[in-house]
């Protein structure tokens, strides 16, 4: 067989090649959490497929800065005032990167499987790493390194969890503390970042709370 093709061929399948990979080694870290190999892989496909599903909670109209055209006009020398053009703003919740996070972090406290007091403190610990990582950036949200959150979370869960919970405290340190550090602290940014959507657990941070529960889960 020629090269070329197969050289092609195995160009076009490195992409898939690389999410089933992915695929696996994210199923394996959440059923370290206590799931089973289908309610794993089930978790890892609703958060990647609720990662593009944004429920909106606020909305609202913001006067585009600078004004295109001046406030007063002249229509046969006479002043008119010009309306002011505005555009939409929209605060809004992700899916994948914040409700079903939450939801599976809620469970594993409920269970028993992550000690409340270990957990709150890590929780807080990677919020405060997450506050100070974070960027508002117009046009995207806010934005944060993808590897720092999980890498704190790990070294954090190592220091405060006893050994039998580290991997549920790491995801819920990282997911929680990661969503409330760069998202709900940041949210008195939206005044600053002009129309557009900020997405909570979207945008620039769902990479990274995704990552934390896939990582800090797996090397817990």
């Amino acid at each position: 067989m020629p090269l070329l093709p197969l050289l092609l061929f195995f160009l076009l399948s490195l992409p898939m090649l690389f999410f089933f990979t992915y695929a696996q080694v994210a199923a394996l870290s959440f059923a370290r959490l206590g799931l089973s190999p289908a309610g794993a892989f089930l978790l890892f496909a609703l958060s990647l497929a609720g990662s593009g599903i944004n429920l909106p909670l606020r909305r609202e109209r913001v006067p585009l800065d600078p004004p295109p055209v001046p406030p007063i006009a002249f229509f046969w020398l006479f002043p008119m005032m010009q309306p002011p053009r505005v555009a939409e703003r929209v605060l809004a919740i992700n899916v994948g990167g914040a409700v079903i996070p939450t939801l599976f972090s809620l469970y594993l406290l409920g269970a028993g499987r992550a000690p409340l007091a270990a957990a709150l403190l890590a929780t807080a610990l990677v919020a405060a790493v997450a506050r100070a990582l974070a960027r508002p950036v117009p046009g995207r949200g806010i934005v944060l390194p993808a590897f720092i959150p999980p890498l704190a979370a790990v070294v954090i869960t190592l220091l405060v969890a006893p050994p039998g919970s580290r991997a549920a405290v790491a995801y819920v340190a990282g997911t929680l503390g990661t969503l409330v550090g760069a998202d709900l602290l940041n949210l008195r940014a939206l005044d600053r970042l002009g129309p557009g959507m900020l997405s909570i657990g979207g945008a620039g941070v769902f990479d990274g709370i995704f990552l934390v529960g896939v990582l800090a889960a797996f090397l817990a």
